[in-house]
């Protein structure tokens, strides 16, 4: 990482240099941005939000102070690459469980009433992420992002035991949006506050206050099936209680064992008996000795003593979406958005939901950096519905064959009706779905931030629309192997990427950015750094011992900071144990120039000489 750029600190790095009053005891009562809700969606955002001393964010909570016991644990592949964006991907792998495979069990021929194990494969398909597919729990996810959020130069902190009661909009108010929030301190009677926002973000859950403020609606279908799902400390004989396992039983339903952090927690989906039409599962008073004995039923032989309960709960599944993430009506650009469980809800089962959920709030953050920095027109905030709302229609779609497929019985050769499911075929659809639910899937359609693709033969493996693979590399100056997709920081920049040619001649397009008309030059404010809104970097195929780093362009060794340091970390060469132009399919001949969005997903791939189409697509994306 890189600091002292505007002079020599001691301490901790990744604490920013304090701007403005730090955190107050009440919520301001103007903000650029409010955020209802300390959930996966509302920290995400706040945390971005957080890396930007000239916005103001609050976000409040209903709930008296941070969560302590969180329900969803599965962190996906994308997820962990999105938490290295934001520093803190480390502490998560120190402490996670690494899912690195999956077992699969049916009823055993021979003795029906039994199980045995079916089949084990690899968890995440090989060479789709640098990162594991893991497990922990929410409420440590919470702990780094408030950390990340308390080393902002705002330092910024929820304000907790905060009500979201309505808000109001008014187009022709320098803050538009008018919300009113109930204070509930414990032991105090309630008090009344009044935020005025330019933007509201409501992160506030399935029963969100902000989304039916904006006459937005969930809706779906329920499946009349219930699940339990518990936490526990257990003592078993089954062989792979360490592992991710699926268990059809022949006739007492399904377990989904997931292994937790620390080595000795696990948590187990089980399945419960099907719901008549209009019941709800609060109906049946399940007890926790009912979750375990029917633990116990489906994985006979095996016994299964529970010691300790960290934690239980009972669901329904259901799937149900909201049409529109935001607030806009024709003509007007949107002010209140919504992420996460507010938009769209689901079955836990696939892990999918904080995800999800941090995805939207990513999508979002830098979009609305942009505007509110002067960077980027205010119809750009669109886009955050249209692309995101498109992805949450997928995973419902993906969520109701997965949960119906794992409530099915096993297809016997007696038994092969409707609501059974072949074991192998259940195997064979949990790979093939591997790269949703690794969260790497997502593929955004061409619009006014993600080109048509016309130029995607310079680059197969980089596809437009979808997040940047990463793969290592050898940062010139220092000799250092990184992977490049980790200099992708959460700090709202875009990013070129210029692969060179065999040539290795960037001096040209060089010459062209760094010239006084360029884009790059246009969009950066006055006596900033020329890389704080566009920051190039490069790639060679040359090895970093032939590259002498006083013969590259200016713009390569750009001077930045009061005292006008050169940054030596924007020339990268191949890494010969794994090299990057042959592991994403770039043209080795001519090279190629691939935009990168600020949340790592790739815009656009053009020719080293694309010079017009380049600064077209910059035009639209951002003002000068």
């Amino acid at each position: 990482m890189q600091y002292h750029l505007n002079g020599f600190r001691t301490g901790n790095p990744d604490v920013a240099a304090p701007t403005g009053t730090g955190h107050s005891s009440a919520p301001p009562a103007r903000v650029d941005v409010l955020i209802v809700g300390c959930g996966p969606a509302g920290l995400t955002l706040a945390a971005q939000l957080s890396a930007f001393s000239d916005i103001s964010t609050c976000i409040i909570d209903q709930k008296s102070g941070p969560l302590q016991m969180g329900q969803a644990d599965g962190i996906a592949c994308r997820s962990v690459e999105m938490f290295e964006a934001f520093g803190f991907s480390e502490r998560v792998l120190r402490e996670a469980y690494w899912v690195n495979e999956t077992t699969f069990w049916k009823p055993d021929p021979a003795q029906p009433d039994h199980i045995a194990r079916s089949g084990r494969i690899q968890d995440t398909e090989p060479g789709l992420s640098e990162m594991p597919h893991a497990i922990l729990s929410q409420a440590r996810v919470h702990d780094f992002y408030l950390d990340v959020m308390r080393q902002g130069p705002r330092r910024l902190e929820p304000h907790y035991d905060r009500k979201f009661i309505s808000l109001t909009r008014d187009n022709d108010a320098e803050y538009p949006v008018t919300v009113i929030v109930e204070y509930m301190p414990d032991g105090a009677d309630p008090v009344i506050e009044t935020i005025h926002a330019r933007y509201v973000i409501g992160c506030d859950g399935a029963r969100s206050g902000v989304r039916r403020a904006i006459g937005r609606d969930l809706t779906g279908d329920a499946a009349n099936q219930a699940w339990g799902v518990m936490d526990v400390l257990v003592e078993t004989d089954f062989p792979d209680i360490r592992l991710k396992s699926v268990i059809h039983s022949a006739t007492e339903g399904s377990v989904l064992i997931i292994p937790r952090e620390g080595g000795y927690l696990v948590r187990l989906y089980i399945e419960l008996d099907k719901l008549n039409p209009d019941e709800r599962v609060s109906q049946k008073n399940i007890t926790a000795p009912q979750l375990i004995a029917a633990a116990q039923r489906i994985m006979a032989p095996y016994t299964l003593e529970v010691k300790e309960i960290a934690w239980w709960s009972v669901y329904e599944i259901g799937q149900r979406l909201c049409d529109q993430f935001d607030d806009a009506d024709d003509g007007t650009d949107p002010r209140v958005f919504i992420a996460g469980d507010a938009g769209h809800t689901h079955s836990p089962k696939a892990g999918q939901g904080m995800n999800v959920s941090m995805g939207d709030a990513f999508n979002l953050g830098w979009k609305l950096a942009s505007v509110l920095r002067g960077q980027s027109a205010p119809s750009l905030l669109h886009s955050y519905s249209a692309e995101r709302q498109a992805i949450a229609q997928e995973l419902i779609d993906f969520d109701r064959a997965f949960a119906k497929m794992f409530s099915a019985r096993p297809k016997t050769a007696q038994d092969a009706g409707q609501d059974t499911v072949d074991p192998a075929e259940f195997q064979r659809y949990f790979q093939k779905q591997g790269r949703f639910t690794a969260g790497t899937s997502v593929h955004y359609g061409p619009s006014a931030l993600t080109s048509d693709a016309r130029h995607q033969n310079l680059a197969k493996g980089l596809v437009v629309g979808m997040r940047f693979p990463s793969a290592p590399v050898i940062r010139v100056a220092d000799a250092k192997p990184v992977h490049l997709g980790h200099m992708l920081k959460a700090d709202g920049r875009w990013r070129i990427l210029a692969f060179a040619g065999e040539d290795g001649d960037l001096q040209a397009l060089c010459s062209y950015l760094g010239s006084k008309s360029s884009l790059i030059v246009k969009v950066t404010p006055d006596g900033a750094d020329i890389d704080s809104v566009i920051d190039l970097r490069t790639i060679y195929q040359t090895p970093h011992r032939d590259i002498d780093l006083r013969s590259l362009p200016a713009l390569l060794l750009p001077r930045k900071g009061k005292h006008q340091l050169t940054d030596y970390e924007k020339v990268f060469s191949v890494d010969p144990s794994s090299d990057i132009f042959t592991l994403r399919d770039i043209d080795r001949k001519n090279g190629c120039i691939v935009i990168v969005r600020p949340d790592q997903y790739i815009a656009e791939i053009l020719p080293l000489n694309a010079y017009s189409e380049l600064s077209e697509f910059f035009e639209t994306a951002l003002t000068s």
